[in-house]
Order: structure tokens, then C-alpha cells, then sequence
């Protein structure tokens, strides 16, 4: 088993109403030496939040904590060398659309399979 700590991204179009979607996952598994995102992006439900959000700029923020994540450096992005720092530069608390809720931790055999079926759980609509 490995131990964990993941984040889920949020959607924050208007920081002043304080509503939020969840639309993504950060897994940290220092035990496996596994860091990675996984995100999907419900369109209808952040244009309820706000019609006006830029889904292309939310699209991009994702992506560039995915890119963090997998240790991709230039074009902006922060030269940090191990996952765990990486981990600490996503999870820290910054005022933009795209936010980083509280750390939960877990255990896992296989940390990919965990993400996705966080993202199943957290991020995915409820399929009824």
C-alpha cells in the first residue's frame, strides 16, 4: 500500500460569492514517487456559476498545473525539482479562479488508478 495526499482543484469564477465546482485532482504518493493532475471541466455547471467565465483560461490553468505536476518547466512555470516541492507550490492558497481545496491523504496500490477514481467520485456528475 502507499500512502497519499491529494487536493482537489476548484472553480472559483467570482471569489466574492465564494461558490465553487470541483473540476480537477492532484495526487502526491511519496511512497511511489507518483505526482500527477487529472481534471474535466463541466461546462453547463461553470456557466451556471458564472456566464461570463473564461472556460479557454480555465482550461489553460489546468493544464498548467498538470504540467507543474509532471515537472515541466519554462513558459512561466516554477523550476522545481522534486514532486514534493511541486506538491507544496500547487497546494499553496492563491487568489485565482482556479484553487487548491484542503489536503486529504489516503492509501492506494496503484496511485493512477486512485486518481481516476477520484475523479469518478469528486469531479465527475453523479450519473442517475
Amino acid at each position: 500500500m502507499n500512502a497519499y495526499q491529494y487536493v482537489l482543484l476548484r472553480l472559483v469564477p467570482r471569489v466574492d460569492r465564494e461558490e465553487f465546482i470541483n473540476v480537477g485532482v492532484v495526487l502526491y504518493s511519496q511512497d511511489a514517487g507518483f505526482l500527477d493532475a487529472a481534471w474535466e471541466l463541466d461546462e453547463r455547471r461553470a456557466g451556471a456559476l458564472s456566464p461570463t467565465c473564461d472556460l479557454d483560461g480555465v482550461r489553460s490553468m489546468l493544464e498548467r498545473v498538470r504540467a507543474v505536476c509532471r515537472g515541466e518547466t519554462g513558459r512561466g512555470l516554477p523550476t522545481l525539482d522534486k514532486p514534493g516541492q511541486r506538491f507544496g507550490w500547487i497546494i499553496a492558497p492563491r487568489s485565482t479562479v482556479v484553487q487548491p481545496g484542503p489536503v486529504h491523504g489516503g492509501l492506494c496500490d496503484d496511485p493512477a488508478v486512485e486518481l481516476e477514481r477520484l475523479l469518478d467520485k469528486l469531479v465527475r456528475p453523479a450519473s442517475g
